[in-house]
């Protein structure tokens, strides 16, 4: 194995938060682990913040596999045409080939843990 893919433990403040391209509003995320703050090499784990009418827009992935959780707030989530309200406790996941999108509209933030794998989308 080579040097840059080791063990590590991070602390959530160390990584800034972004707003990745798609994302609008103050869609914001922090990419926790992921192949530029961790080498990861399989996974991107990220947790985001969607201020009210924050959101991602409507794609798809050709292989990869997404998991959200969400943490606190509500929202709205787009899943192959079918808006679903999503809340704190709620687990989605998404296989490859499922357009997809998520947005605030609710009265406070939206906080939701991001997992997809693999990490690129070929």
């Amino acid at each position: 194995m080579s040097d840059d893919y080791k063990a590590s433990i991070r602390n959530i403040a160390e990584e800034p938060w972004q707003q990745f391209p798609g994302h609008f509003g103050g869609a914001l995320s922090k990419a926790l682990v992921h192949p530029e703050t961790t080498g990861s090499r399989q996974l991107d784990y990220r947790i985001s913040t969607y201020q009210p009418m924050a959101y991602v827009e409507n794609h798809v992935h050709k292989v990869q596999e997404q998991v959200y959780h969400v943490l606190d707030g509500e929202g709205l989530m787009d899943i192959d045409g079918v808006s679903r309200v999503v809340r704190k406790h709620d687990v989605i996941f998404l296989p490859p080939g499922i357009w997809h999108s998520i947005q605030n509209t609710g009265l406070g933030d939206l906080t939701f843990i991001v997992v997809t794998t693999p990490i690129k989308d070929e």
